[in-house]
């Protein structure tokens, strides 16, 4: 049997500048997946940290990486692509992504621009914390429970 290989990744539960007044997360709409809402997230690049990975795909996907880390899931998540996902290039040669969460939130004077060099995402909003499950249906659902649970457990949302 093959081993599995998982690309190193990050992904941020990106809270409002009003939290913690008010519990509003964003959510992206992929520009390359229809119908697909998600967190941003991306690869961890070789020499690189997982927070400086996060404050780079930040910048990348949502134009700013004016943020405080209010907390770091304590455990890599890992996820196989499902049938039917298209591989690129950077993502031929694996089984799938392990991810480390973050929960973050905007600072006060940060604007969100998706309009960035390659953009990621064709929309997003900010919704509040018990609606994003309404938003988010793909594979990556069960983790995204996981990693919300934990930070709710924690006091943090």
């Amino acid at each position: 049997m093959e081993e599995k290989v998982y690309r190193p990744n990050v992904a941020a539960v990106v809270l409002s500048s009003e939290y913690p007044g008010q519990m509003k997360v964003f959510i992206g709409l992929r520009s390359d997946m229809k119908d697909v809402w998600q967190f941003p997230q991306g690869g961890i690049d070789e020499g690189e940290s997982p927070k400086e990975a996060l404050l780079r795909e930040l910048k990348e996907e949502i134009g700013t990486d004016n943020i405080e880390i209010i907390s770091e899931y304590p455990e890599w998540e890992f996820y196989d692509f499902p049938d039917g996902v298209a591989k690129n290039k950077k993502l031929y040669n694996y089984s799938g992504q392990k991810q480390k969460y973050y929960l973050v939130r905007l600072k006060n004077d940060s604007e969100v621009n998706i309009k960035t060099h390659h953009p990621e995402f064709n929309e997003y909003k900010f919704v509040k914390f018990e609606n994003v499950f309404g938003f988010i249906s793909h594979f990556k659902k069960p983790i995204y429970k996981k990693v919300l649970s934990h930070f709710k457990r924690e006091g943090f949302i």
